[in-house]
């Protein structure tokens, strides 16, 4: 199968890429430093030989970049699996945050998926094959201090993908919104946080890739993950 992966070199990118890498997949995979994502293909093409793994670096946050993916990726042939997880967390409050905050949030956490998923459609929809995980967030579900403009973003991603949801069933194309509580990832950097805490970036791999696996009749909508002991 042809797996598109956004922001796949490092955190719950790479962790889902590891996934469907060990699997024997093709990937499809991009971020936006050149080195990490290189990096990140060298370590998945030795540690899952079996694997055929092609990389692109774009900046998802730019419109003519996220459909220059999505054209690049189709050249592979129609996509059986689009993972939207490119995104960016910058803390912050309505009223204190930066200027531009919301436009750069909605940019890289919605406006990526949005152009990236519209330009691969067509391919699915023709195929009548497909599956769309998008990467949300606990931010995805209810307001929280600090969360600002990310947290804005985020609902408008869940919201993308239960539109998604309902338009595509007839195409038998499915849809699951992914929504994580704290996992370590680069968007913790920075920050103290005991790892008992925090999941991992594997545990939320793993519930990609098995709902991945269900029969044609069957879908996950939604995925709520927390650490055991609850957000942070």
């Amino acid at each position: 199968m042809n797996i598109i992966i956004t922001g796949a070199s490092k955190g719950i990118g790479k962790a889902i890429a590891e996934a469907f890498a060990a699997d024997g997949h093709t990937l499809l995979i991009c971020s936006r430093g050149e080195k990490q994502l290189y990096d990140a293909v060298a370590m998945l093409q030795t540690n899952y030989p079996q694997c055929v793994v092609k990389a692109i670096a774009v900046d998802m946050g730019i419109k003519e970049e996220a459909k220059k993916f999505g054209v690049w990726c189709l050249g592979f042939g129609a996509p059986d699996i689009l993972i939207n997880n490119a995104g960016q967390f910058l803390p912050g409050s309505v009223y204190d945050e930066e200027e531009d905050r919301l436009e750069q949030m909605i940019q890289v956490n919605l406006y990526s998926a949005y152009h990236l998923t519209r330009t691969i459609l067509p391919s699915m929809i023709a195929a009548k094959h497909g599956h769309i995980f998008n990467i949300c967030s606990i931010a995805s579900l209810h307001a929280y201090s600090n969360g600002g403009s990310y947290s804005i973003s985020k609902f408008a991603l869940l919201g993308f993908s239960k539109n998604l949801r309902e338009e595509l069933k007839s195409h038998g194309i499915k849809v699951t919104a992914v929504c994580p509580g704290a996992t370590m990832s680069a968007s913790w950097d920075g920050f103290e946080v005991d790892t008992n805490r925090i999941m991992e970036a594997a545990d939320v791999a793993k519930m990609v890739y098995a709902s991945s696996q269900l029969s044609s009749q069957a879908l996950v909508e939604d995925i709520i993950m927390r650490p055991q002991f609850g957000d942070l």
